[in-house]
């Protein structure tokens, strides 16, 4: 492993995709489907509660109704529950939805580390240990739910210098990992401080796709947001005080703690970029009022849906698309046009 197969490294301008224009701008939804657990508590080996299958199936059904094909990341209590499994491989059946691999080392086997927070990042296992991981969870899935998965999405984003070389072993073909402009360095986790938006090759011989999730930075100052940004965190509450100074802002692509209106501005920042493909995200128990943060109530949800609504119709007006998972590894040219139905159950 050179540092150049880090998925950590930045790529040369060789390795960004070439995007065929003919295809638009388009969209992806990645809902990274876990566990419920209090996320201000340690981590914990034994909390590995599903229970939230009703938002989920509510969820599916209105993105299906809108003409979006999510991709589920699913980690491994996800694959051990078998109402969840059966409701996964109905939408794989029917072509609704796409599945790929999402990594909680602490509830994955084997179970070989101390459960830390450190160790919460699975880039920084033993390669061993992290590739043992993938591969139980690929095998996991192959056999509950008929596919074995070829996207893929580190719990935490947390991926190391190791982490390419086992995604490649374990026969993923897309990383989608890599969360551009945030530093989690802090917190032991990867720095993905300068790294891009827009898809590329890379790991070794450049055989793994990396489709970033999308973070654009709003506001008079945005097109030097990331460097002021990084500037700013270095002052303390200095970042915040820009922000609400309307000079800048940080904004991921997810209803997760950003409203509509500053998701609307952020797409279309991500278009003056030219980013090719938007990725957005947000954690299946969300889907549920009381299991995260960001929706506690019935009427937190009900947000939930308005905000869905409110950016549905803004990407259509801007003629954004939505993209499944093997449409986009056909688009890159991961997967051949007879692979199109890659996920079919």
């Amino acid at each position: 492993m050179t540092p150049r197969d880090s998925l950590l490294s930045p790529p040369e301008d060789s390795q960004f995709l070439a995007w065929d224009k003919a295809l638009g701008r388009r969209f992806m939804l990645f809902v990274d489907t876990e566990e419920e657990f209090d996320w201000d508590a340690p981590f914990d080996r034994d909390a590995t509660q599903v229970t939230a299958l009703d938002g989920l199936a509510r969820g599916q059904a209105y993105f299906a109704a809108a003409g979006v094909r999510p991709v589920y990341l699913v980690d491994y209590p996800i694959v051990q529950n078998n109402a969840a499994v059966a409701l996964l491989r109905e939408w794989l059946a029917d072509g609704s939805a796409d599945v790929g691999a999402h990594l909680h080392p602490w509830v994955t086997p084997p179970h070989e580390e101390l459960v830390n927070p450190r160790n919460s990042f699975a880039g920084n296992l033993p390669p061993d240990l992290e590739r043992a991981k993938l591969l139980a969870q690929c095998t996991y899935m192959e056999e509950r739910l008929g596919v074995r998965p070829l996207a893929y999405r580190a719990g935490r984003y947390g991926i190391g210098d190791a982490t390419a070389q086992s995604l490649l072993e374990a026969g993923f073909v897309l990383d989608c990992s890599i969360r551009s402009r945030f530093d989690y360095s802090a917190h032991h986790g990867p720095d993905f401080s300068g790294l891009p938006l827009r898809p590329y090759r890379l790991g070794p011989d450049h055989r793994l796709v990396e489709l970033p999730l999308s973070t654009a930075f709003t506001g008079h100052l945005g097109r030097a947001g990331e460097r002021l940004h990084r500037l700013a965190s270095r002052w303390g509450k200095a970042s915040g005080a820009l922000s609400r100074a309307g000079l800048f802002t940080r904004v991921p692509l997810t209803p997760e703690g950003v409203s509509a209106r500053e998701c609307v501005a952020a797409i279309d920042s991500l278009i003056e970029e030219d980013v090719p493909v938007l990725s957005f995200s947000f954690h299946s128990p969300t889907l549920e009022p009381g299991h995260t943060g960001y929706v506690r109530t019935a009427a937190d949800l009900d947000v939930f849906y308005r905000w869905w609504d409110v950016v549905l119709d803004h990407l259509a007006r801007r003629s954004i698309l939505p993209m499944g998972l093997c449409d986009f590894l056909a688009a890159t040219g991961a997967v051949t046009k007879d692979e199109r139905s890659c996920q079919a159950a």
